[in-house]
């Protein structure tokens, strides 16, 4: 990462930007947790992979990582499961979509303003619930 935003800069970029980004990169540490337990075939990275990048399992994260995170990201979930989504989820219910979503935006908010070492932290408990 180049520069890291003000936590003003980062609160200023709409939610579902932080989530999109936010996506990326909690799919990157799935990825990179599986292969350091030596996974190597990659259907089954795929499968395994899928156990964790999915509404329903990040809303379920979400709500047991709840009492781990401080105000400040609290809010920034807040905002993201209230983020105006424009399309209806597939395979999943709306909260879990939302719940998830906010899971989402708060990662891509972290990495945003430089605190990489939280986010491990976050996927960490992530990866142990």
């Amino acid at each position: 990462m180049e520069e890291k935003m003000t936590e003003i800069e980062a609160n200023s970029v709409p939610s579902l930007v932080l989530a999109y980004l936010g996506d990326s990169i909690y799919e990157f540490y799935v990825r990179k947790y599986l292969i350091s337990s030596c996974l190597t075939d990659v259907n089954k990275l795929h499968r395994e992979a899928v156990k964790y990048v999915n509404a329903v399992s990040q809303s379920k994260f979400l709500l047991k990582l709840e009492e781990f995170l401080t105000e400040e990201e609290k809010d920034v979930v807040r905002r993201g499961r209230n983020a105006k989504i424009n399309t209806k989820p597939q395979y999943c219910d709306l909260q879990d979509y939302k719940r998830a979503t906010a899971l989402e935006a708060l990662i891509g908010y972290l990495y945003l303003t430089g605190k990489i070492s939280r986010i491990e932290e976050i996927m960490e408990k992530v990866i142990k619930l």
